[in-house]
């Protein structure tokens, strides 16, 4: 005998949970709507980092943050050990 294999069964709650993402509601209105308005900032991308809670408490906001990262990369930049060149001698 040849079984037939029947398609699983979309349950009442799978079903109504794609009508909620395919249907869009009556009282939204993008009649105003720009396209594209943030493709721009959107394209430059973004970098946000996770403080630990006792980091963040130090800083009230992100211009606070950069200034500290700024003034520490110049004092790091200004301990670098200077590279000696090596001449090899023959």
């Amino acid at each position: 005998m040849k079984k037939l294999s029947r398609k699983p069964r979309a349950t009442s709650r799978a079903i109504a949970r794609k009508a909620a993402f395919d249907e869009m509601l009556p009282h939204y209105d993008f009649r105003g709507g720009v396209r594209g308005k943030y493709a721009a900032r959107y394209e430059e991308g973004t970098n946000l980092v996770l403080l630990e809670p006792d980091v963040a408490a130090r800083f009230p906001d992100a211009a606070s943050v950069n200034r500290a990262l700024r003034a520490l990369a110049e004092i790091a930049d200004e301990t670098k050990p200077k590279s000696r060149s090596r001449r090899r001698t023959a």
